[in-house]
């Protein structure tokens, strides 16, 4: 899993360690722990962050939905459905 921010140029170095951490699942708490900060300073960071309109796009390889087999590549098993006729 991958994640992309966009918008990342808006927020500052520490709104972005919070909000990637925050993306990717942990609680305010442990992004506390790890940063060295309070789990009220975290909570501030990320809503700060929030109103700098960035948007969050996670990227799923496709073999981990069971969309496609581990060994195809993208664009690799698709069917004639997905073409775009012209």
């Amino acid at each position: 899993m991958k994640i992309e921010i966009r918008g990342v140029e808006k927020l500052s170095f520490r709104e972005r360690q919070v909000v990637a951490l925050k993306e990717m699942g942990l609680s305010q708490e442990k992004i506390a722990a790890q940063l060295g900060l309070s789990p009220a300073t975290v909570a501030t960071i990320y809503h700060r962050a929030r109103t700098k309109g960035y948007e969050v796009v996670i990227i799923l390889p496709g073999e981990t939905l069971g969309i496609f087999d581990a060994g195809e590549g993208e664009g690799e098993g698709r069917g004639e459905g997905d073409k775009q006729s012209s």
